[in-house]
């Protein structure tokens, strides 16, 4: 397979930065990586084991003999235990002002590495790898950083954008399918927030690894988020902007936190938030239960949940909730529908619905 050079710009001013897409992007990769050593920039790679062992060929063309430091998959990484590991190794690999450091590897590589990155001698650049889907279409475009606390979930971490993201598809021939599934949960929340006839797509034809659309659906949800955040880019919108981004996240992020974030992928957790703020936009009189019974079918359709697999505590999911990042004054804001394809903000909703919310996907 050849490179390509189709690429799309995020567009922030100083901090623009290019989004790279193809099967194979080996020889443009490897080409920026060979002229950061002409400029005599170091360079240190961080990625996960299971990366490690399945791409070990094109990690070795990409980056030759780059230092390498490989982490546990797992949302449970995300960890300041695990950040100050990563540190360690850039600092043993004396990594300076004018290094770069890599994230190759998944959503939890993304977050990790980026804050890494953010803090070593106060910021120093970094390139996104995404080699999981969900990595692809979300996390790897945005600058978002971050790592869990017992409290919640990327409840520390910064905004820090990266000089360039490399989407080459052909990493997803080795993803187990469970895991493409789980990115699936983040191409169909672009659909409901923000496209309906990407949703139409999916609801006609559900997404496999082998589908051929999948390239330009990829494509098409970093643009949605490219200009998302290219209008918010550190979510201070009153209304809307970036936070729509989390549409189904704060049901999602407090199913992992009450579960320990080992218990279900993120994507999945997402899957049953995005059912949740379906039958909430619908109790909010926004949307009918036809649309809320779209969103369920589109969902289960990528081999996704729309409830919980066993009963979680009523109470200890709505904690979890009071302490998510997107809370404001003490209010917290959910995203909501006003039709598949448009969302918003809201910051009003009742707690007696939420609760209601949550018992129907099986919180007790």
């Amino acid at each position: 397979m050849s490179d390509t050079t189709d690429s799309l710009t995020v567009r922030l001013g100083e901090r623009s930065y290019p989004i790279h897409f193809g099967g194979d992007l080996a020889g443009i990769a490897r080409a920026d990586v060979e002229a950061f050593a002409r400029a005599g920039r170091s360079m240190a790679v961080i990625t996960d084991g299971n990366l490690a062992r399945a791409q070990a060929p094109v990690l070795k063309v990409l980056f030759g003999d780059t230092p390498m430091f490989e982490l546990a998959p797992g949302e449970e990484t995300k960890s300041l235990g695990e950040f100050g590991r990563v540190l360690d190794f850039m600092a043993a690999q004396r990594l300076d002002r004018t290094s770069v450091l890599v994230a190759a590897g998944g959503g939890v590589i993304g977050d990790l590495a980026g804050f890494a990155a953010a803090a070593y001698q106060r910021g120093i650049d970094f390139v996104q790898v995404p080699t999981t889907l969900l990595a692809m279409v979300d996390s790897s475009v945005g600058g978002k950083t971050g790592l869990n606390l017992k409290a919640g979930k990327n409840l520390v971490g910064a905004f820090h954008q990266p000089r360039a993201v490399y989407i080459a598809t052909d990493m997803l021939a080795t993803l187990p399918p469970r895991e493409f599934a789980a990115g699936m949960a983040e191409v169909i929340k672009y659909g409901m927030l923000a496209d309906a006839s990407l949703f139409a797509q999916l609801e006609s034809s559900p997404l496999t690894a082998s589908s051929p659309p999948l390239a330009s659906v990829i494509r098409r949800c970093c643009e949605i988020k490219a200009r998302i955040v290219e209008a918010d880019e550190r979510e201070l919108a009153r209304e809307g902007g970036r936070a729509l981004l989390n549409l189904g996240h704060t049901f999602g992020h407090a199913i992992e936190q009450v579960t320990g974030y080992g218990a279900y992928l993120h994507g999945e957790a997402v899957a049953i938030g995005l059912a949740a703020a379906a039958r909430l936009s619908e109790k909010l009189g926004n949307i009918s239960g036809g649309d809320t019974a779209r969103v369920e079918r589109v969902v289960a359709a990528h081999a996704l949940p729309v409830r919980l697999r066993e009963s979680l505590p009523l109470d200890a999911l709505m904690t979890a909730m009071a302490r998510d990042k997107k809370v404001r004054s003490g209010t917290l804001r959910f995203v909501v529908l006003n039709s598949i394809g448009d969302s918003a903000t809201r910051s009003d909703v009742p707690g007696a619905l939420v609760e209601e919310t949550w018992r129907e996907v099986g919180a007790v």
